[in-house]
């Protein structure tokens, strides 16, 4: 069995090491949950600029023991000039991926960092942001290796990336390569760091880094302006919660697709918890994933133009109609699900505050689009939008588009508490679903050495009537699902196709562990 990394004064899980650490030192000078969680994100957004970053979109849970959890949204509407007929005055019946008409949503993460940052303040913290960006300005001046993932990303969208504003002045070098292992440096990113937390956070909406964006944006030819800046906020939300047998688990309410994850935990209760790994788990997680996707790809949406209450769908009497519905999944895409770059990172304090939060660009480099400015790279979640307002994920000027990305926490019967969380994408409810049945699974209230074996286990997801199976799968099981009707596609275990992820538990006794994802760059760091 892998060993699963243990300690009580404090631990941070993420998508690097070196970020990782970041947060575990402002643990150890005394920074609390939420002020870790944001050095460990500042740094991912320099050390995987693929994935996160200041242009892009975050969401948090937040937990504080004997408290409700508290949800932060941290998304960006559609600027007030994005409409159905500005993309259609340019020939196109979407919104691209990439290029300067798919960065058209306001970037959220940082008005998230401002209102997480408020809520520490009323714990007591009072870390200045000097010493919370103090390592991801470090990375982005002195360089960083360059990662196999963001070596790879590149090097699958490079055709399409070098073509975007900015890109190939910021990431390519002579031979148009990004290799793996080299060095990199980020200077005027470093340099927007320091500015922010010279000015405060607002100052990325409302001050000097808000204008300078806003022009560079539209020299680039988004139609993003200063005023869609100006009006942004960051909001606080209730999350959703869903009780079960186990315990209460939370997730991040709409605009993401936390309300898919905890339907299909929800279906899944009502089919019995079959065994991790058995055919009658697979069957009953494929199935339950059906029904969470139909909810999603159809009703989920800005909050705000929602015409049914997120929770609604988690009420008993509709899990038990949907439950015995059976399976109905649909055949399309989901538009919120096509990009899975995003960096999911949890925090345990020593006096038990946990955060869960995840931050993404959507698609790999987000929109491709680096302003010179600041370094930013801009997130491309406005692809997410069809071009049908009637539909719940058409564009509208200033609505949020429906995302995929979704942190957990659970509080159990028994004491223990969980955050965990992925990157992106269209399987990730049924990756978290995976997670929390192994991690039940491998650990109890009083041993949590199982965690590392719940996260490297093989996994699998639905696609249409298509099974993606990792290795690791027994072939008589592998027969057994194709005999069963489902078209089997395997792959690689090593690969992030069924993303990135994470977990961390703590126990009754104050004891945390945690696990990082093999398919990545990931580490736990403890003491």
């Amino acid at each position: 069995m892998p060993n699963t990394p243990m300690a009580r004064r404090g631990m941070v899980a993420s998508p690097h090491h070196l970020a990782s650490q970041a947060g575990l030192a402002v643990l150890r000078d005394g920074g609390n949950a939420i002020e870790a969680a944001l050095a460990t994100a500042a740094a991912a957004a320099v050390l995987l600029p693929h994935a996160c970053g200041l242009g892009g979109d975050g969401f948090w849970l937040i937990a504080e023991p004997g408290r409700p959890p508290i949800s932060i949204d941290g998304s960006g509407s559609a600027a007030a000039a994005a409409s159905p007929e500005l993309f259609r005055g340019h020939g196109l019946e979407a919104v691209p991926a990439t290029g300067p008409l798919a960065a058209i949503t306001v970037a959220g993460a940082v008005s998230g960092w401002q209102l997480a940052l408020d809520l520490s303040e009323q714990w007591g913290g009072g870390m200045p942001l000097e010493r919370l960006f103090e390592d991801a300005v470090h990375h982005a001046r002195a360089g960083f290796a360059i990662t196999s993932g963001q070596a790879a990303a590149a090097a699958a969208n490079l055709a399409v990336l070098k073509a975007t504003p900015g890109f190939a002045s910021s990431f390519l070098g002579r031979n148009d390569n990004i290799a793996a292992g080299a060095a990199m440096t980020l200077p005027a990113l470093a340099d927007t760091l320091e500015r922010l937390a010279a000015a405060g956070l607002d100052d990325f909406y409302r001050g000097a880094v808000a204008r300078a964006v806003a022009e560079d944006l539209r020299r680039a030819g988004s139609p993003l302006k200063a005023e869609d800046f100006a009006r942004h906020r960051g909001m606080r939300r209730r999350p959703l919660s869903l009780g079960l047998a186990a315990g209460t688990v939370h997730a991040t309410a709409p605009p993401t697709q936390g309300l898919a994850a905890l339907i299909l935990l929800g279906l899944l209760e009502r089919r019995g918890w079959p065994p991790a790994g058995t055919f009658g788990w697979i069957q009953a997680l494929a199935e339950a994933a059906g029904a969470g996707a139909r909810v999603r790809d159809t009703h989920l949406a800005d909050p705000h133009r929602m015409a049914v209450h997120a929770a609604t769908y988690l009420s008993d009497h509709v899990l038990d109609r949907m439950a015995a519905e059976g399976d109905s999944a649909p055949e399309a895409p989901w538009r919120g699900g096509a990009g899975t770059e995003a960096a999911w990172v949890g925090v345990v304090d020593g006096q038990g505050r946990t955060v869960s939060c995840v931050h993404g660009l959507f698609g790999p480099f987000g929109a491709g689009v680096v302003l010179p400015a600041s370094g930013i790279v801009w997130h491309n979640r406005g692809a997410a939008f069809g071009l049908d307002p009637a539909r719940a994920d058409g564009l509208e000027p200033r609505r949020r588009p429906p995302h995929g990305l979704a942190p957990l926490l659970a509080r159990l019967k028994d004491g223990r508490l969980l955050a965990w969380g992925g990157s992106g994408g269209d399987g990730l409810p049924q990756v978290l679903a995976q997670l929390f049945g192994r991690a039940l699974a491998e650990s109890t209230p009083a041993d949590g050495n199982g965690l590392q074996a719940a996260v490297s286990a093989p996994r699998f997801a639905r696609a249409g009537k298509r099974l993606c199976l990792e290795d690791g799968f027994t072939p008589d099981l592998a027969k057994a699902l194709a005999e069963g009707g489902w078209a089997i596609d395997p792959l690689p275990r090593g690969g992030a196709a069924l993303g990135q992820a994470g977990i961390l538990l703590r126990r009754p006794d104050g004891i945390i562990a945690g696990a990082a994802d093999p398919r990545g760059d990931g580490a736990v760091a403890g003491w």
